[in-house]
């Protein structure tokens, strides 16, 4: 039944304009049909400024794979492609994005009939521009995508894809909604902090020198798990003669090969399937597989089955601790399944390091852990099922590097990072941190 709030909007007319020059694209890119644009610094624009024509393209974007939606849903998609154009008082995509990227913010949230907002370490911002219209949406899509690629977002209302600036890249992911189409860009810096950079706990480089096993980077959305994972896999990249595959759905940060050699494999561009990509590493002689995220137990099988036979594997999930990792690993099994998994589990596991990110004092953010390493004491507990047992040895397990969050937070709060409500507000068990607070613990 058509929205009787929304006009049926009918389809593109046809061009006024000659079409754009096809693409300059690797193989892998002509393989694919897809492309990450690569937009040039000096073609940004300042508000109001016309936007500039679709650039030559390098391998990235890729449409999402489901099926198309009936041709009646599909249809509230579609808008005008060639006669968009800003609106007066406007930015360009490559302003909103430099404005970001300068300021230090996250993610640029952008849609029809709503003012574009940063995300300013971990806030919502509003930025002084006029609400968004059509017009200057289908603009900013035409920055950084082809036609083709904006019929598929028409076809399906998802997108996701990647683009490219000289400065950053950008994971995008765009999608309609009840206003009308909207836009979320996440800016990802081309430069790669170290561990020392990001003030890590020194066990990160340590669980690094690991010869195989399973490392899992935990945490809720937003909370910085692939920072710390390029972080760790770039200190593998300068440290040790490895060689290391990622498989990410889309690739984030970009690594450039040093004393180890590292191929980068991103879903639907160099692979059809996350699943295919991760059975085929294990006939590719990796020493390091890096692992977007574990997704389901197929996953799950196929990454202990590669730690077991002398991989090191790295992956993440989106959990808030380290024991709920294990928790939410084992409801993937059954019953019966699981105390076999709990042996694959303690014996292939090398350490879960559960993550969040917190204002600090100074407007920044920092990382505070929850980090269990699998000593053998840790080993025999998960075998038992005996959780809370083990964070109690994490707890007391500072020597091998172990920490809870509490205490890592109570760590940032003596060092004068972070305020007393902070603390108290990140914290999982608020009662024990206001102990610790007053000195009772």
């Amino acid at each position: 039944m058509t929205d009787p709030q929304r006009q049926p909007i009918s389809p593109p007319p046809p061009p006024r304009v000659p079409p754009a020059p096809p693409p300059r694209s690797t193989a892998a890119g002509q393989a694919a049909g897809v492309a990450t644009q690569r937009i040039p610094s000096q073609t940004l624009q300042q508000p109001g400024a016309a936007a500039p024509p679709p650039r030559a393209a390098n391998p990235g974007v890729q449409a999402s794979p489901n099926a198309a939606p009936p041709a009646a849903s599909a249809a509230k998609a579609r808008m005008p492609m060639r006669d968009a154009s800003l609106s007066p008082g406007q930015p360009t995509l490559a302003h909103l994005t430099r404005q970001a990227f300068d300021k230090g913010f996250s993610d640029i949230h952008i849609g029809v009939g709503e003012v574009p907002r940063f995300r300013n370490r971990g806030e919502m911002e509003p930025t002084d521009y006029p609400m968004t219209d059509r017009a200057t949406f289908m603009s900013w899509l035409r920055e950084v995508l082809k036609d083709e690629e904006i019929r598929q977002f028409q076809d399906t209302l998802e997108f996701d894809g990647a683009a490219e600036y000289d400065y950053a890249r950008v994971r995008i992911n765009i999608f309609d909604s009840l206003r009308g189409p909207g836009m979320v860009m996440r800016i990802i810096p081309l430069t790669i902090l170290t561990l020392e950079q990001l003030r890590m706990p020194p066990v990160l480089k340590d669980v690094c020198h690991s010869h195989k096993g399973l490392i899992l980077v935990t945490g809720p959305t937003g909370s910085g798990k692939s920072t710390t994972l390029a972080a760790m896999v770039d200190y593998i990249n300068k440290e040790m003669p490895k060689h290391i595959i990622t498989i990410e759905d889309p690739i984030e940060f970009v690594h450039q090969s040093r004393k180890a050699l590292i191929r980068q494999r991103e879903v639907g561009i160099h692979t059809l399937k996350f699943d295919n990509a991760l059975k085929a590493s294990l006939r590719e002689d990796p020493d390091v597989i890096l692992i977007g995220e574990m997704r389901d137990r197929e996953t799950v099988n196929t990454a202990l089955k590669a730690a077991q036979t002398g991989h090191l594997v790295m992956g993440t999930l989106h959990t808030n601790s380290a024991v709920k990792t294990l928790e939410r690993i084992f409801t993937l099994y059954s019953a019966e399944e699981q105390p076999a998994m709990r042996a694959a589990i303690s014996e292939s596991l090398v350490a879960i390091i559960a993550q969040g990110l917190c204002r600090t004092t100074d407007g920044k953010r920092a990382a505070f852990h929850d980090i269990m390493v699998n000593t053998e004491t840790v080993k025999d507990y998960i075998q038992k099922g005996k959780n809370d047992e083990i964070s109690a040895l994490m707890e007391e397990g500072e020597y091998d590097g172990m920490i809870t969050m509490n205490k890592s937070l109570f760590n940032l709060y003596q060092e004068g990072r972070i305020t007393e409500e902070t603390a108290l507000e990140m914290s999982p068990t608020q009662n024990e941190m206001a102990m610790m607070l007053r000195g009772r613990i």
